[in-house]
């Protein structure tokens, strides 16, 4: 049995969330002009309190001291690391609320040397994401919903992207160069944490969807890697998890320097019905360990045990093992300065199946919020780019891909900023793929973007 809800109404409602959600900034924009409306307060007068997103790291998160070592679910990130969005922060009550988000017009072109699985689309990925925080008896309750409308803007389907593998369209038949889109639903969390001592706490998570503690920071949110229009062809290695139907995590940190937490969650992917929420089975468990050192450090280790986690594959299973580490570094006299570079691994060990390991290496570096420059490397052994009755079916092909991306972002007006950007990548296959593919094929994107 399945949550079903319209698809209509849910985009609809989408939709008026992305209009107010500016609308409100630019009658907010400035805190420091807020007169007394009810419960509404003025946070100019809070330490930390700004609009400024280089001002916003001494906000205290939902769960931990620092809203920048937060990061998706419960996953950490150095405490370095800059918020990088306008975000909108508002106090009512008792309740602090941050809104932020983003929406990317992209031309893909996967393949320009008119091969076999060249590829070209013009679509849109997007999300809005809501943040709240109030303190409830001796702890802290936070909640956090995260919306896309790509079920509507990229479609079933998904975008093109060469040796990409993972979920299906229509239920039958796998997607492969394609990249699916996100759920309506991205996120619906709740969390509580409570100070056990000075330096210690205890917290709870509770999502559906979430994300378990398996793997690193998500793509889209590690400062390494959100400013990349694309998914990593490592995806399904690494972070494949944090949209899951179902999942409740415990943990315990120490100094917010080291954290342990398990996880017990859904192990199937989402299907093709983006628009609703699926019914939990908690199948499946993880844990994590993450440690860091000091405020540019961030490492963690993780294992899961997911339970038939691809809907036409129902009879296997896989478990997973990941590492990665995070720097972060701030340069020069603006603080606006950083860059970040995440190395991870991960390993899918199938049950019945391949044991398939990937790398990732990736980085950006931003000046002043205006120029950014990223990069990102992939090693992955790949053995579903080809279906029977193709003699390669099953076979297991490691590919290589570098990408090179640029951004120029226009200054913020109103809690608003727009961004032109391009990328570009190129891709190490075997030779024994070039009859499909072609010699070493390249694939580019142009793209624009808003962020509040």
């Amino acid at each position: 049995m399945q949550l079903s809800l319209r698809a209509p109404r849910i985009a609809a409602a989408a939709l008026v969330l992305g209009a107010l959600v500016p609308h409100a900034f630019a009658q907010n924009h400035d805190m420091h002009d807020m007169k007394d409306m009810g419960d509404m307060k003025d946070m100019s007068d809070m330490p930390g309190m700004s609009h400024d997103a280089h001002e916003m790291n001494s906000m205290p998160g939902l769960m931990f001291d620092s809203m920048s070592l937060e990061s998706s679910g419960t996953s950490w990130q150095p405490q370095s690391t800059p918020m990088v969005y306008p975000m909108i922060h508002i106090m009512s009550g008792r309740w602090m609320w941050m809104l932020h988000g983003n929406a990317y017009l992209i031309y893909d072109q996967a393949g320009t040397g008119g091969n076999e699985r060249d590829s070209s689309k013009t679509f849109s990925t997007n999300m809005a994401m809501v943040m709240g925080r109030r303190e409830l008896g001796p702890g802290v309750l936070g909640v956090r919903a995260m919306l896309s409308l790509e079920p509507a803007t990229i479609g079933r389907s998904g975008y093109p992207l060469l040796f990409q593998t993972g979920e299906t369209a229509n239920g039958h038949d796998p997607l492969v160069d394609r990249q699916h889109p996100h759920d309506l639903f991205m996120e619906l969390a709740a969390s509580y944490s409570l100070q056990v001592n000075d330096t210690d706490r205890a917290f709870v998570y509770l999502g559906l969807p979430g994300e378990p503690a398996l793997g690193p920071a998500t793509f889209m949110h590690r400062f390494s890697g959100m400013d990349n229009p694309e998914a990593p062809i490592t995806h399904h290695w690494l972070d494949s998890t944090h949209i899951t139907f179902g999942v409740a995590t415990v943990g315990y940190s120490w100094q917010d320097k080291l954290k342990l937490e398990g996880s017990v969650f859904t192990g199937r992917e989402p299907d093709q019905s983006r628009w609703d929420i699926e019914t939990p089975k908690m199948d499946s468990q993880s844990v994590r360990l993450t440690y860091n050192p000091t405020d540019d450090w961030s490492f963690q280790v993780s294992y899961g045990h997911i339970n038939s986690p691809e809907q036409l594959e129902p009879d296997v299973d896989q478990n997973r093992i990941t590492a990665s580490a995070t720097y972060n570094y701030r340069f020069g006299a603006n603080e606006r300065n950083n860059w970040q570079t995440t190395f991870a691994w991960g390993r899918d060990m199938n049950d019945p199946g391949n044991e398939l390991d990937a790398f990732l290496l990736e980085s950006a570096v931003v000046f002043n919020h205006t120029h950014t420059i990223f990069t990102r490397f992939e090693n992955v052994q790949k053995d579903e780019l080809f279906e029977a009755p193709e003699p390669r079916a099953g076979d297991i092909f490691r590919v290589n891909k570098l990408s090179l991306g640029y951004i120029y972002d226009f200054p913020v007006t109103h809690g608003v900023q727009f961004g032109l950007g391009a990328l570009g990548s190129i891709h190490f296959i075997p030779s024994d793929m070039e009859d499909v593919y072609g010699h070493n094929p390249t694939s580019c994107m142009l793209f624009g973007r808003v962020k509040w």
